[in-house]
């Protein structure tokens, strides 16, 4: 540069605010690049902080106790001590949070300003931590911290953009929705009893990348601990599971079911082989008066969680862990004896698309061998189903821009769209949809179903159909999820939970991700409710590769002689 500058323009920010390195990106500029009294924009940011209890927001961290009724009473299966005392993922939990019910938190605290960076002037990247004293606005327990920040645009503040929640938005009308930034989640290392009225201090701490918050009776720098140090996951859990596998075990209601359908399978004489990462099923079955279990942990780290676990049950004698791939497995592993009882959520740590888990159809191959005459799989099959939806925001992020504050930006458009043509616009993509409300236009539909009582055959599974569309509305895109049937009067769903309604939207497994399969066409609103429209579709599912395959055709009454447009979807297994 010929000179240093005067104007510093950027756009460093995520959810965080500081996650993608704004802090020493900001602090070399100061030091190298521009002059003292420069002007950035943004000018300023402020990061807000609000003290909430939430159990189901708090299940996405700890694992609660399971209690389970048997024969010989209840019995509870408790987490380890060391999980207990476990700070959690380093890493922030970021989501919609407008799209958590307001019946699922209680505030604490009022929104509390914790720091403000100005950009203007120079910026340190060091680790410090920010103190706010408050009284608690009701009794509770504090468990969780939301956070979000506001960035000024000018100096005088008139132009400003802001990521609160509509509950602290001071117009919810003119909320503007993002997926780029969104709000964040922190998990205080433990949770705190808070009393109303009784002043505590909210402490956020950062260093050069990451916030984390802690609450205290004084600020630190009267009690002197003013050198934050980042908490780290100790105890290999929350290494293992993501947030939403935590709150998928701590789930009772999926818990009694598989409770219940493990009481019409189970003998007194069962041997039962549990294959799914980091699962406690293995757990429920021997509570619930199994002979002998074994399960199969492919990874150290699983192998190392589920024997803390174990142990803090007194189960390290009664539940054999067998650390091999299953296609390893010899008789000896399981003493000579022939399984009676495969057992799977299924549950794999690798899998991103809802078909991942037929993983475990797999390994149920594998082990065809070990299983004896009448062995019962659980599930004993799963389905894969389809649902056409209109987003209301989440097609944003597949719609071009146009023209943007007075710019043409149909170049970048142009650019993405060669780029998703490529390869992304023919696949399908995991999003967690409870937290992208839609509406669905067509019934739910099976389109696969994948029998887990034999092994996998060696012709593929095709199918082809149509699916109608009944309410009006633009179609953004194809929903896919799996159902497991643990029995024949037994469904455990990954996608929706309730049947499609007319009005209102889908309601969807919040543990788990479904598959999207965005048009690239949409239906036109403004047909007639009496027009033809409807979506067909080939699906195939190839059990050599693992891969299935997909091709949609949208037909519009309104326009059938302009010609389809063919979509294809190719995704693969993780093998």
């Amino acid at each position: 540069m010929p000179c240093r500058a005067n104007i510093l323009i950027t756009e460093l920010f995520d959810t965080e605010l500081i996650g993608e390195g704004a802090l020493p990106s900001y602090e070399h500029a100061h030091r190298h690049l521009v002059q003292a009294n420069c002007e950035a924009v943004p000018h300023r940011a402020t990061v807000y902080a609000q003290l909430v209890e939430s159990r189901r927001m708090w299940s996405w961290n700890k694992l609660f106790p399971i209690r389970v009724q048997t024969s010989r009473g209840e019995r509870v299966i408790i987490p380890p001590l060391e999980l207990e005392r476990c700070p959690g993922a380093p890493s922030v939990c970021d989501i919609q949070l407008n799209q958590v019910s307001p019946a699922d938190f209680t505030i604490l605290s009022d929104v509390l300003p914790m720091f403000s960076v100005d950009f203007s002037k120079q910026v340190s990247s060091s680790a410090a931590c920010h103190s706010r004293q408050f009284e608690p606005l009701v009794s509770g327990r504090a468990q969780v911290v939301l956070s979000w920040w506001d960035i000024e645009m000018d100096p005088e503040g008139k132009i400003k953009c802001t990521m609160a929640p509509s509950w602290a938005h001071s117009d919810p009308e003119e909320l503007q929705w993002r997926d780029h930034w969104m709000q964040c989640v922190y998990f205080l290392p433990q949770e705190e009893p808070v009393v109303q009225g009784l002043a505590l201090c909210l402490v956020a701490y950062h260093d050069d990348y990451c916030v984390w918050y802690s609450l205290q009776k004084t600020s630190p720098e009267k009690n002197g601990r003013v050198h934050p140090v980042r908490p780290v996951c100790d105890c290999q859990a929350h290494l293992l599971w993501n947030r939403p596998r935590f709150g998928e075990i701590n789930d009772r209601n999926r818990t009694d079911q598989y409770i219940q359908a493990l009481r019409t399978v189970l003998k007194p004489d069962s041997v039962c082989l549990c294959v799914s990462d980091g699962s406690l099923l293995s757990m429920l079955a021997y509570h619930l008066g199994v002979e002998q279990v074994f399960t199969i942990e492919n990874s150290a780290a699983s192998h190392r969680l589920m024997k803390k676990i174990f142990k803090a049950n007194h189960l390290e004698d009664k539940i054999n862990i067998i650390e091999k791939r299953p296609e390893l497995l010899t008789p000896a592993d399981l003493e000579g004896k022939k399984v009676s009882l495969l057992l799977g959520e299924p549950f794999f740590t690798t899998s991103l698309l809802p078909w991942h888990n037929l993983y475990f159809w797999y390994v149920r191959t594998a082990v065809d061998q070990h299983l004896g005459p009448g062995a019962v799989v659980m599930p004993q099959a799963a389905s894969l189903h389809v649902v056409v939806v209109e987003f209301r925001d989440l097609w944003r992020i597949r719609s071009p821009c146009g023209d943007c504050e007075g710019f043409d930006v149909h170049i970048m458009d142009d650019m993405i769209k060669r780029a998703l043509d490529f390869r992304e616009s023919k696949e399908a993509e995991p999003h967690p949809l409870w937290e992208y409300p839609c509406r669905s236009l067509s019934e739910p539909q099976q389109i696969l179903t994948f029998d887990f009582r034999q092994p996998v055959p060696l012709q593929p599974i095709h199918a082809e159909g149509t699916i109608e569309l009944r309410r009006c509305g633009r179609s953004h895109g194809a929903v896919l999820w799996m159902e497991y049937h643990l029995t024949a009067d037994s469904t455990v769903s990954t996608g929706l939970l309730k049947p499609a309604e007319d009005e209102g939207d889908c309601c969807w497994n919040p543990h788990c991700k479904q598959a999207v399969y965005f048009f690239n066409t949409t239906l036109d609103p403004r047909a007639p409710p009496g027009s033809s429209q409807t979506v067909t579709y080939t699906v195939e599912f190839h059990p050599h590769t693992g891969d299935i395959t997909m091709d949609f055709t949208l037909s519009d009454a309104l326009d059938t002689a302009s010609g389809d447009q063919d979509q294809h979807l190719d995704t693969r297994l993780l093998f």
